[in-house]
């Protein structure tokens, strides 16, 4: 029977963690200045919903059904 060696596995355990909180600092950092390069355009119109005005909207079907429902009475 081999006896665990629980000294060396918290070791490795404690290693592990104290990398793996490395790599997250270091994709924090990064990501923290890409984000400070990045241009503030608050002023800019968001280009998805360029020329949308509030209200009701044209149908994007047209005239179609407007000629079903008038055969239809």
């Amino acid at each position: 029977m081999q006896k665990s060696r629980p000294t060396q596995n918290k070791r490795a355990r404690e290693r592990a963690r104290q990398e793996k909180q490395q790599q997250k600092t270091a994709r924090r950092m990064e990501a923290a200045s890409r984000k400070a390069a990045r241009p503030a355009n608050s002023t800019e119109e968001d280009p998805d919903i360029a020329g949308i005005v509030p209200g009701p909207q044209p149908s994007p079907w047209g005239d179609e059904f407007d000629d079903l429902k008038e055969a239809d009475e």
